[in-house]
């Protein structure tokens, strides 16, 4: 028999040169602020000295129920005891289930697929959308006996966001991610947000889809008008493109209602959620009708571990939680309060230069660079991101209340005036 090598004990002691402590054990894709979060209550974060932190991130809108929420870790701890965290999609389970049914009963859609992030859902609606377009638009084979390449383009927007993967990347609009790994994924193209350039480029014979958020959160919190929407729901309806709403950051109630699109009165043919969904867990979703999903066929996309019954059991509830109409009517009407008092505070200041937004998603334009002002806040007190080079953007749990509203504006006015004074 053969000896198997045995490695030496001492080898994972020894640090490596390039990894010294064990924050440099991370890959360096962050540029990371100097604080180190330990808990969390309410919408407040704790450091590991104990100082509190109001949080108008919410991890970059995820943690729309706030921090140790007693409800959501009563049914995580639920799905846990029930020793059910993962069998695969290979069998049924309920709670997926249940979360798909939710899903369906207070949409547009039919049906829907369960992933991991923002996007991967963004990734699966493109090939969902070529899929459908090729089905129902085919064309002649190639001389190699692949269907013909006619009807697969997928059109974004300037200032679009919808993820790093080579697919979604060619769809975002952000010069410096893209550069480095080009060439990117094919048959994907960025539009000027201008419904006369879209008239051009969207075409009957080679356009699978259109893909918009409703508001566009990384590139400066700007929210598309709602005439502007239904024109475009009416030019793709006509030329029977697919349109994709991307609510990964919007959705869910962070505008006011369950789904940003419902502003517009508008429906897509195919949505994807992510963000807030699971409460913190990885969990995306595409939802669709079932023109698009009759389209689909088994084997043409899969996910090891999307929809698993602990990840859609939370979900479940997140989602019925972020339904409540009374909470929604909260959102809509602090919303608008607090757009009140930002635009308020922009008159106040002269380094501000425009403010924008909708229910509990909001972008302060600033002359400044905005990281310098989310550092000065970060010292204050009051978590922001940025959204572009010089616009912040403020996210607050939806479960914040007016005072809480107030206090981060009392905040961030801090933080404009100590730059002006320095």
């Amino acid at each position: 028999m053969t000896a198997v090598p045995v490695l030496p004990t001492t080898s994972h002691a020894v640090p490596h040169p390039a990894a010294t402590t064990v924050a440099d054990a991370l890959l360096p894709v962050y540029k990371r602020y100097p604080v180190t979060f330990v808990r969390g209550a309410g919408v407040e974060l704790f450091d590991d000295a104990g100082r509190a932190y109001l949080d108008f991130t919410s991890g970059i809108a995820v943690n729309a129920l706030g921090y140790d929420d007693p409800e959501l870790k009563a049914v995580m701890h639920a799905a846990v005891d029930r020793g059910l965290i993962h069998t695969s999609n290979l069998y049924r389970t309920t709670p997926g289930e249940r979360l798909a049914r939710l899903l369906v009963d207070w949409s547009f859609a039919s049906r829907v697929f369960f992933c991991n992030s923002g996007a991967e859902a963004n990734e699966g609606a493109f090939k969902f959308a070529r899929r459908w377009a090729r089905k129902t638009s085919p064309t002649p084979l190639t001389a190699d006996g692949v269907p013909g390449s006619a009807k697969h383009e997928i059109i974004a927007l300037r200032g679009a966001f919808h993820g790093r993967l080579l697919g979604t990347l060619a769809a975002t609009d952000r010069p410096s991610y893209r550069m480095p790994f080009r060439p990117l994924a094919g048959g994907i193209s960025i539009s000027e947000r201008d419904l006369d350039d879209l008239e051009v480029v969207v075409s009957a014979e080679t356009t699978a889809a259109v893909i918009v958020e409703p508001v566009q959160g990384e590139g400066g919190v700007r929210v598309l008008d709602h005439g502007w929407l239904r024109a475009l729901r009416q030019l793709t309806s006509e030329r029977r493109v697919a349109l994709i709403l991307d609510e990964i950051q919007c959705g869910l109630g962070r505008t006011g209602y369950l789904f940003a699109h419902e502003h517009a009165g508008i429906e897509p043919d195919l949505l994807t959620l992510a963000k807030p969904l699971a409460g913190g867990l990885p969990m995306g979703a595409i939802l669709m009708t079932e023109e698009i999903a009759s389209a689909v066929e088994p084997g043409d996309h899969g996910s090891t571990f999307g929809g698993g019954p602990f990840v859609a059991a939370v979900a479940a509830h997140v989602v019925e939680r972020l339904g409540d109409p009374a909470l929604l009517t909260r959102v809509r009407e602090n919303g608008t309060w607090l757009g009140t008092q930002l635009r308020a505070l922009a008159a106040r200041h002269a380094s501000v230069r425009a403010v924008r937004g909708v229910g509990y998603i909001w972008g302060v334009d600033v002359t400044e660079p905005a990281a310098a002002l989310v550092a000065r806040a970060l010292e204050l007190g009051l978590l922001l991101c940025t959204a572009g080079d010089h616009t912040v953007r403020l996210l607050p749990p939806l479960v914040a209340t007016r005072d809480d509203l107030a206090r981060g504006v009392e905040m961030l006015e801090a933080a404009i005036a100590a730059g002006v004074a320095a």
